[in-house]
């Protein structure tokens, strides 16, 4: 894993985890559109203009803020092989001082599901944001019913830690989430994520 100047990157097995750029938007806007049934249940609503060229530069200019002010790291995940968008993850809402933490959110398009991208990219980030961010405790949330979500974290050494009422609006609703976290010296049990 490697920080370059303002440029972060991060490597896995085979994917390259990287900040969105302009040239993202056919690709991303294409792998949203074809995975929105996939992603609905799951995500806020999108707003009218989500898949616009306008609310793309927004997120890229968003991106570029935030990586410069430390205060989130949303990252593109594109396949080596081939270069192709797969998903996306942010470690967001980064808190400092006595806090050290952050909170996790992903997707990935349909296509791509169940095939252990999400699992390569939430290792890097968490490594990342442990070892180079100096990091304690990564958070995480997903809807009870999301079983793959709640596998994958399991998998990936967050522990279960309780539920949230009302905790996000999802596809229209406020929606009740469990909550899971991994922490950089875990005393609850060793974990594969730090």
């Amino acid at each position: 894993m490697m920080m370059l100047r303002r440029k972060l990157r991060l490597e896995t097995e085979r994917l390259t985890l990287r900040p969105p750029v302009h040239a993202d938007f056919t690709p991303w806007s294409g792998l949203r559109r074809d995975s929105r049934e996939f992603l609905a249940p799951w995500e806020p609503t999108w707003a009218e203009d989500h898949l616009s060229r306008r609310a793309f530069t927004n997120r890229v200019y968003w991106a570029s803020r935030s990586i410069a002010a430390g205060t989130a790291v949303p990252l593109f995940l594109t396949r080596r092989s081939d270069d192709a968008l797969v998903g996306a993850i942010t470690l967001d809402n980064i808190r400092r001082g006595p806090a050290q933490a952050g909170t996790l959110g992903y997707w990935i398009g349909a296509p791509f599901a169940r095939e252990g991208y999400m699992s390569e990219s939430i290792e890097a980030i968490v490594h990342h944001a442990f070892e180079k961010m100096g990091l304690s405790r990564i958070e995480a949330a997903c809807l009870p019913e999301n079983v793959a979500s709640r596998g994958l974290l399991e998998r990936s050494g967050f522990k279960y830690e309780g539920v949230a009422q009302s905790y996000l609006q999802i596809n229209g609703r406020w929606r009740t989430h469990v909550l899971y976290a991994a922490l950089r010296m875990d005393r609850r049990g060793r974990t594969q994520a730090g």
